[in-house]
């Protein structure tokens, strides 16, 4: 049994590296990233079992990915490589906060070209947790190989998770968006947002209100990050709290994949308490939110996504002040 399976994009980030002290170029490193990637990279760097499923191009590039998941221990028999496409690439530059911004090479991108038939069936049935995001729905056919595979792993019991991870640039328009990335909802066990797609999600700005809205739709748990000042989050099993789990200090050196480090830590520890999103009391919820928060403020202080994920000894050293 997998205690995560992701399916979605895995890619290559292309992260501004200073210039050719020579030309004036920039430079860029390649990094293995790609958001549900990155998930269960977090998560098996904790020591978790996990799977991936996806699809990159019969290049270099997809060769790299393959060879980095297997590297920390991912099964990748989910990851279908496609000759007719070439693997998607994310450029990303940073601001002087290590803030990101984007530019992608995906038209089309191997991932976008995933098919239902191209799913494994026994990673579905195998899975405690399946874990998505909306860019696998940002075309088809890999729109409708997504749908198909949450299904599926709904009715094989599996915990569906959700994080929407907005890229407007990804999408012909906001409104398109808004209506595919909410039509999943009633699919959704626990839900990830950031407080700048509340509004988007939930039709309500204030993060309170939007955790309150999406509740009433029946999702079990939703966790909405507020940047430096950590995350709330709020169970079905008491509505009525509301908790709000400060982060760490970090010395912030790229903020790639610090949301998806964050939520492979608070999957991580869904799946090793055996308990449904729906079923987690207030405080214990807090506490896989404060375990996420760590996770996130470890891997934010290297370059990168994949290669930035922490182990569990350096989360529990960070958890108890030591590091």
């Amino acid at each position: 049994m997998f205690d995560v399976t992701a399916l979605g994009e895995v890619l290559i980030d292309f992260t501004a590296y200073g210039e050719n002290p020579q030309t004036g170029m920039a430079l860029f490193e390649r990094n293995p990233g790609g958001a549900p990637a990155n998930v269960v990279a977090a998560v098996s760097r904790l020591g978790g079992k996990t799977a991936f499923i996806g699809k990159v191009g019969q290049d270099m590039h997809g060769a790299f990915l393959k060879e980095t998941l297997e590297q920390i221990g991912i099964d990748t028999r989910g990851l279908c490589v496609d000759a007719s496409a070439f693997t998607t690439l994310a450029f990303v530059s940073l601001d002087s906060t290590g803030e990101r911004v984007f530019s992608f090479a995906r038209k089309p991108g191997a991932d976008t070209c995933l098919r239902a038939e191209d799913v494994p069936e026994e990673l579905l049935s195998d899975s405690r947790i399946l874990h998505f995001g909306s860019l696998s729905m940002t075309d088809e056919p890999a729109c409708n190989a997504t749908r198909y595979a949450v299904e599926q792993a709904k009715k094989q019991g599996a915990i569906i998770s959700y994080d929407p991870n907005d890229r407007p640039l990804l999408w012909d328009s906001r409104e398109r968006a808004q209506n595919v990335m909410r039509s999943v909802l009633p699919l959704v066990d626990v839900l990830k947002i950031s407080d700048e797609e509340t509004l988007l999600m939930s039709g309500e700005a204030d993060p309170e209100a939007a955790s309150n809205r999406l509740l009433e739709q029946g999702i079990g748990c939703v966790v909405v990050t507020l940047g430096a000042k950590g995350a709330l989050v709020r169970t079905a099993a008491q509505p009525d709290k509301v908790q709000i789990v400060p982060g760490f200090r970090s010395q912030v050196a790229d903020t790639t994949g610090a949301g998806d480090s964050f939520w492979g830590g608070f999957l991580y520890q869904i799946a090793q308490s055996g308990k449904h999103p729906s079923q987690l009391p207030s405080e214990e919820a807090a506490e896989f939110v404060r375990f996420g928060n760590a996770v996130a403020s470890l891997c934010v202080e290297k370059r990168g996504a994949i290669p930035a994920m922490p182990t569990m000894e350096q989360v529990q050293a960070r958890l108890e002040g030591k590091a």
